[in-house]
């Protein structure tokens, strides 16, 4: 059986075929009055064509698929993030392109351009910028040349200035966690940091530290370790911490994928978690409440996150949402200390 072509459904409908690909495919610049389209449309399904998809992307300027952009997607952070994102697509009948950049700088904007070449209708980043303003400006330029010609961009984590964004209060959360673990009794803390120049870690050390020293709690910057965002970075910090002379009542992570590694160095040191030494992570995971002992944490509504990006990438006019404000879950991991 021949297959059916367009030119077929033009003659079904008694239109033109260039009106016929307007009506199937969509245009930027022309649109086909109601009418018209539905006659086609009806002409289409009665003879059972099937769009092609590189016609369609012709026509659209554009695909109907969303590149979404991540560090790690082995770290659960960016999984459930990713889950929230396919299912707004889906809803759209839009399918997700997934890239990831490894925490490889310069490595965003490598897929940005690519992505662009592959006419994607929107970009999705999702993860902490690097404090590099050299590379923050080279990923804006890259952002605003596929903004010009027809993508959509939305931020998800961080902010970068004139770029739609759902951004996280990593300080506030942080801040609203140490003055949970004072009111619980605790008085010796060191912070299992991220990378010194990764900003969501920043942002979450500086409002610890920020509000102990508020309550006349400082933490002394030996009481700090910077290692990666990873479990491994977790374990390795931990192993510091537990080496100097006074132990900590109590590491907070900057993730939760940091703090499930500190409690394996408090196992590798010979120690009980939380008898010894309690942990606090940061997200919520969903592994964080599976863990022994359970994680306190800053719980993020992930999969709400990658939902709303979704939305801000595909409707972007409503301009950027207030950022997401994390809430302090606590757990068997820091107990009271009386």
């Amino acid at each position: 059986m021949a297959r059916v072509t367009l030119s077929d459904v033009a003659r079904e409908a008694g239109v033109s075929l260039a009106t016929a690909s307007r009506a199937v495919n969509g245009s930027v610049n022309r649109i086909v009055g109601a009418d018209l389209r539905v006659r086609v449309l009806a002409a289409a399904a009665a003879l059972g064509y099937i769009p092609d998809a590189n016609a369609q992307a012709m026509a659209r300027g554009r695909t109907t698929s969303l590149g979404l952009v991540v560090h790690d997607i082995a770290d659960p952070y960016f999984a459930s993030l990713a889950a929230g994102v396919t299912r707004a697509a889906d809803a759209r009948g839009i399918m997700v392109s997934l890239s990831e950049t490894k925490n490889e700088p310069g490595r965003e904007i490598e897929i940005v351009n690519l992505l662009d070449r592959q006419r994607m209708v929107g970009i999705i980043l999702a993860g902490t910028r690097l404090g590099d303003a050299a590379q923050d400006a080279a990923l804006r330029d890259a952002l605003e040349a596929y903004r010009k010609r027809g993508g959509q961009v939305a931020l998800v984590g961080q902010e970068l200035d004139g770029v739609p964004a759902l951004a996280v209060d990593n300080a506030g959360g942080a801040v609203r966690l140490a003055g949970r673990l004072v009111d619980l009794g605790y008085r010796r803390f060191a912070i299992a940091a991220g990378p010194v120049n990764h900003r969501t870690s920043q942002e979450r050390t500086c409002g610890i530290r920020a509000e102990l020293a508020r309550r006349s709690l400082p933490v002394p910057d030996e009481l700090v370790v910077h290692t990666e965002p990873t479990r491994l970075g977790g374990r390795q910090a931990a192993a510091v911490l537990l080496d100097r002379p006074e132990r900590p009542d109590v590491i907070m992570a900057a993730t939760d994928l940091m703090a499930i590694g500190v409690l394996a160095g408090i196992r590798d040191a010979g120690l009980d978690a939380p008898g010894d030494v309690a942990v606090t992570g940061f997200d919520d995971i969903p592994v964080a409440s599976d863990v022994t002992p359970a994680l306190t944490t800053v719980k993020l509504p992930l999969l709400e996150m990658g939902e709303l990006v979704t939305e801000l990438a595909l409707d972007p006019d409503g301009g950027s949402p207030a950022p997401i404000q994390g809430e302090v879950v606590l757990r068997a991991s820091t107990p009271p200390r009386r």
